[in-house]
């Protein structure tokens, strides 16, 4: 049943990696073949939804009644814990990263699209957007953390070390993950799987756990077809009018993809659910849970022991045969004096042995010392009848096959991609190819070179005087030194209240030319839209952050289409931004594009670049609250243009409550937490890497930051 490192594990961790690029041709094929061929249901969608619905009801009534079989045959009380701690484990890997799979249907060049927005507003709720470790995967780890089965749940990758967990809970979620990584390729797909789960709700086996231990944590969270928030709309429904509005848009193309996304959901939960129900069946017999620990503890076990006999054979050889069948030995530890049946007390297994001076000392973790006293416990004494068969193998005769495991999606990610990706030729054609979240390794290098380039001109000639950032951190943090900066930034504003405002033709041209970075306004933030970034320590302010730029969900409210507003009263109507029309428009001039193709790039990094970006980010959102918007305001109403992208900017960029103040908090957050070591990953090192990326929003642009520029592209290229 346990795999050391099977392809689900294999997919899983791979997609779950932030800064994961997914291969295209063989992946997306092979996956496409996987929904397929293992879709469990077909018809109109009302059907499917109605189908998940009505099976998640029964399916948890058979779950429940295993607590109430086990009360009515008088099962000892660690019964229960059995069935509860089995159960959490297996869904552990899908319930932590639930809703995840919406994670990258955010885009640059789908920041202004309706639909997209709502996704995210669906999204946002998900990972509890505003808020640290609020998200529905946060609610599952509380629930591992209170039942102490976290130890291999942050982040979810590591997850796919704990051997307590089956290869097949790894499957759907590994998928799903893997599918999110490439958003334009799945978008209907990922949509009808989360159509799925929400109708599904809490997981089958879930439901009963709940009803055992209804207080461990906030079960309304853990539940994705319950809303957030007291007053909202039920996210299933609103995934319905997601799939609705996608089909309205896509036609018949889009329904197909959403229905096969929904049946291969179905029919891989019901495979999977009916696996654990097998699973938590033959647990009731304690040599099931005997014969599970000495199959995960044989491989290293069996590289000792070989002078230790059991009927004649070395315990190493027979810990080896327990990689594929345990029960051998446990009959043969039921004869040997190592064993008292019905009697775990005197039993040297789990006294002498595992004691501070004995063989095994700290072998076996508490847990398991547990699973041997109750296997121990369980066998017959000499006066009872014969040991029966265990029921174990009984139930596992009647378990439904699993959902094929996706062997040839991993191999796939392995074999990476297929054909040679597209380098940029020019800084305008990587803003057109920067657009989408998939990429190819080509451009994957090109854009870390150009971080790097760009980043080695911003470190050019920096010091104290052309730097406003402290040199060092201080344990104060930054909040007395924002508050300074915006002081002097109004006092800037009233000391050139006399000086002429820019002509009309400037104000239209620095809008225009500006229009290549505000229509994707926010896209330095992308990476932490990844689902673990969303809802971490640093991270959920810049995703709230991100949520703001594109207005909460709200067309009214995005700032790209606020702009473009702008734009059209001052005469300029511009082809979709991610278009390669809007790349070659000729009204734009190449500088244009410049710090909005380092903001593509850097972004793409959320790890690799946090220092820098949590510099960037600062920057960005101080840059213009109480000085620059304000005279950018004269400017546009002097001219009869409207003022709300600047006034909505002067607002939610605040410092007291608003992105600013986050942004200084994030970087407080990072650098708070670092020793105070010289050398890398120390606070010095880090300090000096989020100055450089604050002063990346501006960097010099003489010869010698140029140069600069240059040696640091070619480092990065050796690198």
């Amino acid at each position: 049943m346990y795999d050391d490192g099977g392809p689900a594990r294999v997919v899983y961790a791979y997609a779950a990696d932030p800064e994961a690029s997914v291969p295209d041709g063989g992946f997306v094929e092979e996956v496409r073949a996987e929904l397929r061929r293992a879709a469990g249901a077909d018809g109109p969608l009302d059907d499917l939804v109605r189908q998940a619905a009505d099976w998640s009801a029964e399916e948890g009534k058979r779950f429940t009644g295993l607590l109430d079989a086990g009360h009515r045959e008088g099962r000892p009380a660690g019964h229960e814990e059995v069935l509860v701690r089995r159960a959490v484990l297996g869904c552990a890997p899908l319930s932590l990263v639930s809703g995840a799979w919406l994670q990258w249907l955010s885009a640059p060049g789908t920041f202004e699209v309706p639909v997209v927005l709502r996704i995210l507003a669906l999204y946002a709720s998900d990972v509890g957007a505003g808020h640290p470790h609020a998200s529905r995967g946060s609610a599952f780890l509380e629930l591992l953390r209170r039942l102490r089965l976290a130890e291999h749940a942050v982040p979810a990758a590591r997850l796919t070390g704990d051997q307590r967990i089956p290869e097949s809970a790894f499957r759907l979620p590994g998928l799903l993950l893997a599918m999110s990584r490439r958003p334009d390729d799945f978008r209907g797909e990922l949509l009808g799987a989360d159509l799925c789960l929400r109708a599904v709700g809490l997981l089958p086996a879930l439901a009963m756990v709940r009803r055992a231990r209804p207080a461990e944590t906030d079960w309304d969270a853990v539940d994705p077809s319950v809303p957030r928030e007291a007053d909202a709309e039920r996210p299933d429904r609103q995934c319905r009018a997601l799939v609705e509005e996608l089909v309205a848009e896509d036609g018949d193309r889009a329904a197909d993809a959403v229905r096969l996304g929904f049946a291969w959901t179905l029919g891989a939960l019901r495979a999977w659910s009916g696996g654990l129900y097998a699973e938590l069946v033959a647990a009731g017999d304690p040599a099931f849970d005997m014969a599970e620990l000495m199959r995960l503890r044989a491989r290293e076990g069996s590289v000792y022991h070989h002078q230790f006999l059991l009927e004649g054979k070395p315990l190493a050889r027979w810990l080896a045969e327990c990689r594929t069948d345990a029960y051998p030995l446990l009959d043969a530890l039921s004869r040997s004096k190592l064993v008292k049946p019905g009697r775990a007390s005197a039993s040297s297994l789990v006294r002498g042995l595992v004691g501070e001076r004995g063989p095994m000392f700290r072998v076996f973790s508490p847990e398991d010392l547990n699973v041997i006293r109750r296997w121990i416990d369980s066998l017959p004494t000499p006066s009872d009848d014969a040991m029966t068969a265990p029921p174990a193998v009984v139930a596992a005769e009647s378990a439904p096959a699993a959902v094929p495991a996706p062997a040839a999606v991993a191999a796939a990610l392995r074999a990476g991609h297929r054909q040679p990706g597209r380098v940029p030729s020019s800084v305008r054609e990587a803003y057109h190819l920067l657009m989408r979240r998939t990429d190819s390794p080509e451009l994957r290098v090109w854009a870390k070179r150009y971080v790097a380039g760009w980043l080695a001109r911003s470190r050019h000639g920096m010091d104290e005087r052309t730097m406003p950032l402290p040199v060092r951190w201080g344990r104060e943090g930054l909040r007395p030194w924002l508050q300074e900066r915006h002081d002097r930034h109004g006092a800037e504003f009233e000391e050139n209240a006399d000086v002429p405002l820019p002509s009309r033709e400037a104000v239209v041209d620095d809008t225009v030319q500006t229009a290549p970075l505000t229509l994707i306004d926010g896209s330095w933030l992308q990476g932490f839209t990844d689902y673990e970034q969303a809802s971490s320590e640093i991270g959920h302010s810049l995703f709230e952050t991100y949520w703001d730029e594109l207005g909460n969900g709200e067309p009214r409210l995005n700032h790209p289409l606020i702009y473009r507003d702008v734009l059209k009263e001052m005469g300029v109507d511009l082809p979709p931004t991610a278009s390669a029309e809007f790349a070659r428009w000729p009204g734009f001039r190449d500088e244009s594009f410049e710090l909005p193709v380092y903001w593509l790039c850097v972004g793409r990094f959320p790890r690799t670049f946090l220092p820098e970006v949590l510099g960037l980010n600062l920057a960005m959102e101080l840059s213009g609250v109480g000085g620059t918007y304000r005279r950018a305001r004269l400017a546009l109403k002097a001219y009869g243009f409207s003022t709300r992208f600047v006034d909505i900017h002067n607002t939610i960029d605040n410092v007291a409550t608003g992105h600013s103040a986050w942004a200084a908090d994030a970087v407080d957050t990072l650098m708070a937490a670092l020793p105070e070591t010289p050398g890398p990953g120390g606070r010095e090192e880090t300090w000096q890497r989020v100055r450089t990326g604050y002063r990346s929003l501006n960097p010099p642009s003489g010869v010698g930051a140029r140069l600069a520029a240059r040696r640091g592209r070619l480092a990065g290229r050796r690198g």
